[in-house]
This record gives structure tokens, C-alpha cells and sequence, in this order.
């Protein structure tokens, strides 16, 4: 199926503002997911690194849903918000950038076949290209939301806050670790985007096109819905180990210097929470996150296919 002409009155910009906007949606309704997942992802990395020891602690959550639970019955309802800010922000800069970036690699780069379609190889190089560059331009704000999602259990373990708001985190971390220091945790960050990009834009993008091309699905919600449903599944398959480690490495203690005190790499942190807590801890959180993906790519792609009709775009 070949694309529809755009109205050229509408210029990259406007893309830009309007994934911004699905993804800012998307965001705020399935953020209590996040949430618990990144709680369940930290809690038992305490047994894997004192001392190259094999200290336990205690396991506080066992499901999703205790851990929602848990934090609405011990911090309140509106701590399932915690962070909402920092990942607006991050949402803001990496969703308009990874979704722009692959829109400009499959029109004006990579380029379309002849009959219109975008082929598998050129959907899978196109996705982690703009998942990977959308995310580094946007890790110093992930780095201050996972911290600030931590807050709460730091409250309930009797240990003092490090930090008090958005503002405050930016600048604790500028000071103790300098500009560099907003990029802690940048490599599995971005390793991480390229595999959820991988799965999220290759898998909507291609299962969309062969929806069009081989069945009498129309270019509607129906197709839409269908689309994104797999792109979830396949994007917390894929995105899941890096996550683990990802919030790991950026959750740590790190010293004057930035460097952190528990893991020296995301490569270190692998290994450790393979060698304490076995293979599967690197699928800590994982029905969380699809649960998580699934509903933000369902609505994410709803709320940005319908905003691009009602502002003269083609459809993604």
C-alpha cells in the first residue's frame, strides 16, 4: 500500500509535537505500571554485591499486584505517580525523536520499495537507529526518574532522601558527578531502546503493513489496535534483560567522580544478577512490563494515528 500524499502544510515539527503529545497520554495512564516495575526489578539486588559476598535480604514484593498494593496501602495512592514528571519530559524528547528519526530513515534514507512497502531489514536497521538516539538524548531525564521512583521504598527502609524534585535531582547529580554524570547508565539505556524500538516500531510498522497488504482490514483503529498489541508483546520480550540492568546501573550509589559503587559496567551488572539471582532475575518485572507495554502502545498508537488524521497527516 502505497503512502498518502501529506499536507505539506505540516512540517517535521508538527510530527515531532504530536508523538510527543500520544506518548505524554500514554504515559500518564499506564505510568503506576512503571512503577512497580522498576520496584520489583531493584528489590534482591542487595544479595549480590557486598562484598562479592552472598548477603540476603529479605524479598518485601512477590507480584505486580502486591507491589501496587503495597505502595498504595504504605505511601498512598498518589505514589503510584512518583517520577510522573521526569518521564513526561523524558517521553517528551525520546518519543518525538525515536518517532520522527524512523519516519525521516524510511521516507528520505532507507527509502520504500517500489510498491510501497518498507522492507524487514530496513525496518529492523530504521528502529534501533532512532530508538538508540531518541534514548541518549533523553537519559539524563530517565536517570532522574528511576531515582526518584526509588524514593518512596528509601522513606520505608528508614533512609534519608536523596532527592526532594526534578529540579533538585539535576542539579545533585550535576554536583556530584558534572555534566558526564547526567549520562550515568547511558549504555544499557540506549541498549535497552534499540531493543524496545525493535520490537515497538519494526513489529507495529511491518504487522500494520501486512494487515493492509493481505487481509481486508482497513487503515482504522481495528488495524491500529491489532498492531500494537503485537508491537507490545514483542517490545517487553526483547526490552526486558536490558531494562533489569539498566535500572540497576542507574539506581546505584556512585562517588564523587560518578563512578558507580556497585557495578563497574552494564556488562558487571549482568553478571552479577546472573551469578546471585540466576538467569530468570533478568526477567524481574517482566508481566509488569508488558502489562505496562501493552496498554502504553494501545494507546499511544490510537491517540497518535487519530492525531495525525485530525491534523492532515498520513498515516504512520
Amino acid at each position: 500500500m502505497a503512502p498518502l500524499q501529506e499536507n505539506s502544510h505540516w512540517p517535521r515539527v508538527s510530527k515531532f509535537t504530536l508523538s510527543a503529545c500520544a506518548a505524554t497520554v500514554a504515559e500518564l495512564v499506564t505510568y503506576p505500571l512503571d512503577l512497580t516495575k522498576t520496584r520489583l526489578q531493584i528489590q534482591g539486588e542487595g544479595g549480590t554485591h557486598q562484598n562479592g559476598g552472598s548477603m540476603h535480604t529479605r524479598t518485601k514484593y512477590r507480584g505486580m499486584l502486591s507491589t501496587a498494593v503495597g505502595i498504595v496501602r504504605e505511601e498512598g495512592p498518589f505514589k503510584l505517580w512518583q517520577g510522573v514528571t521526569p518521564a513526561i519530559y523524558r517521553h517528551i524528547v525520546y518519543s518525538g525523536g525515536r518517532m520522527l528519526a524512523y519516519e525521516q530513515l524510511r521516507e528520505s534514507v532507507l527509502g520504500r520499495s517500489e510498491d510501497g512497502s518498507f522492507p524487514f531489514w530496513k525496518a529492523v536497521i530504521g528502529s534501533m537507529i532512532s530508538g538508540a538516539l531518541g534514548q541518549f538524548i533523553a537519559s539524563p531525564t530517565d536517570l532522574v526518574k528511576v531515582q526518584m521512583q526509588m524514593e518512596g521504598m528509601r522513606r520505608l527502609e528508614g533512609k534519608p532522601p536523596r532527592v526532594r524534585g526534578v529540579y533538585h535531582a539535576f542539579t545533585k547529580i550535576v554536583t556530584e558527578g558534572g555534566i558526564r554524570g547526567l549520562w550515568a547508565g547511558w549504555v544499557p539505556n540506549v541498549q535497552r531502546a534499540a531493543l524496545v524500538n525493535l520490537g515497538d516500531l519494526m513489529t507495529y510498522d511491518t504487522v500494520k503493513h501486512f494487515l493492509l497488504s493481505n487481509t481486508s482490514i482497513q487503515d482504522n483503529m481495528l488495524c491500529h489496535g491489532l498492531s500494537s498489541i503485537c508491537s507490545g508483546l514483542v517490545a517487553a520480550t526483547m526490552g526486558t534483560p536490558a531494562d533489569v540492568v539498566k535500572t540497576r546501573v542507574m539506581n546505584q550509589p556512585r562517588d564523587l567522580n560518578g563512578r558507580g559503587l556497585i557495578y563497574k559496567s552494564s556488562m558487571d551488572c549482568l553478571v552479577q544478577s546472573v551469578r546471585g539471582e540466576g538467569f530468570l532475575s533478568l526477567y524481574k518485572g517482566f508481566l509488569p512490563t508488558w502489562f505496562r507495554m501493552a496498554p502504553w502502545s494501545l494507546t499511544f498508537w490510537l491517540t497518535f494515528e487519530q492525531m495525525r488524521r485530525a491534523m492532515g497527516l498520513s498515516s504512520f
